[in-house]
């Protein structure tokens, strides 16, 4: 597969290079969460094809920042997940949810467009430790039967 370059010696054009086609940051926020199958990266990401959500995939994995592994019976199944540099972008999501969130309207009107994965990013968004210091509290966040 060939990646389409803006061919600019800069780290913005070449990190735009690798993860700037559409749907690869949602992809990127799913598995930011831990492994992921395909099925559910498919109901994480309402909309996609399973043929964009495949190519996505496979370029992430050709540029290194996520691997399949394939799980032992009675799972026998296979997972996605992020590599180090992977998960090096999830400072990087968190300050452009930041900024995207002055864009959320008050009221979705789908909630199929909610679930944990884009929960725990926002939550993640907004958190600011400096208000948390000494506090030692863990929560686990519960939508449908996801958690």
């Amino acid at each position: 597969m060939k990646i389409r370059s803006y061919n600019q010696y800069c780290g913005l054009a070449y990190a735009l290079d690798i993860v700037g086609e559409r749907w690869t940051l949602l992809i990127v926020r799913e598995l930011i969460a831990g492994p992921r199958r395909f099925t559910d990266l498919m109901d994480g990401l309402p909309g996609i094809s399973t043929n964009l959500l495949s190519e996505r995939l496979k370029s992430l994995e050709q540029q290194g920042l996520l691997s399949r592994r394939h799980l032992p019976p009675p799972a026998a199944s296979t997972v996605y997940e992020l590599t180090a540099l992977g998960r090096a972008l999830e400072k990087t999501l968190i300050e452009l949810g930041k900024w995207g969130s002055q864009f959320i309207p008050t009221s979705p009107e789908d909630a199929a467009l909610l679930n944990v994965s884009s929960y725990a990013l926002t939550l993640k968004t907004f958190f600011r430790p400096e208000l948390a210091q000494g506090v030692d509290e863990t929560y686990e966040l519960h939508v449908d039967d996801e958690v």
